[in-house]
Formats: structure tokens, C-alpha cells, sequence
């Protein structure tokens, strides 16, 4: 593994020092033979690392963020003689997450959301990517957490006045209460994967308005805001269009006697 030649791929900083942190994982791993993983990475961000780790046919990785359908992930890097443990699902995430649960007094149920709580964490200084997915009800939150940071976040929270009431406690992640989300299967017909072509039609707009919607800025794959009609979209996909809603591309399933594509959306409802 060149880790100069893998680099020089990367033009945006960003993309290589997130490479490159990824690399010095992969070495130690193989030095140490132990697990070691990354820090939460968004869709965007994974999709990179899992192309990165396939173009040099690393394949000793699972994405996982504490449940099956979690939106930010880490990436576990693992030897050789634990793979038939990852194969198995044997593995314990305890182990690198954390899970705190908030739990509201009765006069303050259902007056806190997401945006409340991701603002309480970055209030106290905590950088996102230590942060996973934070889950909402009005009860109170549960906060998928690196386990390395549980102790600092606990106590950042509990210093600020919204949860001076609120009472905290760690679970394990098979005590989340995941609402798996409602999805209602679509069938679009489009002429190509370019991304306006697919927005004019989940959307049920014309093409010049779904451009529209693309200048005003409110279209996003995979969290990264797009702005040409032209991007072209790719299996699993998440197509976000505020105002609109969330849209994941499943692929395409036949094409028609005029050469049209054949696209199944999952629509979230």
C-alpha cells in the first residue's frame, strides 16, 4: 500500500487528511492486530473511505453506527483473525460506543428536538464526528456516542441550565428505541441518472423547476448539497430536497421499448 500514490487521487484537503487518518488506521491494525476504528463519518464521508478501501482491495471493514439503519457510521478496521467474528456479527460496538440517555422532566416532555440537542453539543464544545446519530422522542434523546468521549459529554450536557432537571444514564445499544422509518416504493421513468432528470420526477415538477429547486439549493446527495442538474446519481444514493423530503435511489429495474430507464425509489413518509 503507497500511501503517497493513494493521496495524490484526493484534491480536496479535507478528503486527503481523512484518507490519510484512515491509512494510519489500516497500519496499525496490521501491526498490532487489534480493532480500531474511525471517528462518526457522514454519508458522504463513508462512501469515500468504503471507494478508498476497495480500490486497494482492503477488505477487513464494516460501516456501522449502533443500528442497522443508523445514518452516521464509523468505519471498524479489523484483522485477519477476528473476521469470522465481523462475518458472524459476534462483535460487540459496546466497545466503541457509548449511549446517553436524556431523560426529560414532565414539564419539559415534548419541548425539546434534534436541533436542541445537537446545539447543547455543540454549545459545550464537542466536535460532530464524536457524535453519531442522535435519536428524539418526546421523552427525551438517546446520543450514540464515542466511547472514549462519554464521560466529557455527559457532564458538558448536565452543566446546561435546559438540563438541569433532566436525568442522565448510560444504556447499552441493544436498549435504543429505534423507530425503523416508514418507506413506500416508487417507480420512476427517466432518460438518464443525471440528477435532474430524477428530481423533476420524484418531486412531480418539469425539469426547468426542478433546476429551479437545484439553484435555490435545497437538493442534497448524501448530505453533500448539489449544485449542477447534470450529477449523475448512483445506486443507494440518499437524495434529500428540502421542502420535498427524502428520497433513496434501490437502482434500476428494466428499461423500456424507447431506451427510457426504469428507476424504484424508496420514498420516506
Amino acid at each position: 500500500m503507497n500511501r503517497q500514490e493513494i493521496l495524490e487521487k484526493y484534491a480536496n484537503e479535507e478528503d486527503r487528511l481523512l484518507v490519510s487518518k484512515l491509512i494510519d488506521k489500516i497500519e496499525f491494525v496490521e501491526k498490532r492486530n487489534t480493532v480500531e476504528s474511525t471517528e462518526f463519518l457522514d454519508m458522504r464521508q463513508r462512501q469515500l473511505l468504503e471507494k478508498m478501501l476497495r480500490d486497494i482491495k482492503f477488505e477487513n471493514f464494516v460501516s456501522y453506527g449502533g443500528y442497522r439503519t443508523a445514518e452516521r457510521t464509523v468505519i471498524v478496521i479489523y484483522p485477519d483473525k477476528l473476521e469470522q467474528i465481523f462475518k458472524n456479527e459476534l462483535f460487540d460496538y459496546n466497545t466503541i460506543f457509548s449511549v446517553i440517555k436524556i431523560n426529560l422532566p414532565n414539564e419539559l416532555k415534548g419541548m425539546y428536538f434534534h436541533r436542541n440537542y445537537l446545539g447543547a453539543v455543540v454549545k459545550i464544545g464537542i466536535r460532530r464526528e464524536k457524535v453519531g446519530d442522535i435519536i428524539t422522542s418526546k421523552d427525551g434523546a438517546e446520543i450514540i456516542v464515542l466511547k472514549e468521549c462519554e464521560r466529557i459529554i455527559t457532564e458538558g450536557l448536565k452543566s446546561l441550565t435546559r438540563f438541569s432537571k433532566a436525568v442522565f444514564e448510560t444504556i447499552k445499544l441493544n436498549e435504543l428505541k429505534v423507530e425503523e422509518p416508514k418507506t413506500m416504493l416508487v417507480k420512476v421513468i427517466i432518460p438518464s441518472m443525471r440528477i435532474d432528470s430524477i428530481l423533476s420526477e420524484i418531486i412531480r415538477t418539469s425539469r426547468a423547476k426542478a433546476l429551479n429547486v437545484i439553484k435555490e439549493e435545497r437538493v442534497f446527495i448524501n448530505h453533500e448539497l448539489v449544485l449542477k442538474g447534470s450529477k449523475d446519481v448512483k445506486k443507494d444514493d440518499i437524495i434529500t430536497v428540502r421542502g420535498k423530503g427524502r428520497f433513496k435511489v434501490n437502482g434500476i429495474v428494466n428499461n423500456t421499448r424507447k431506451g427510457n430507464l426504469v428507476l424504484e425509489i424508496e420514498k420516506y413518509i
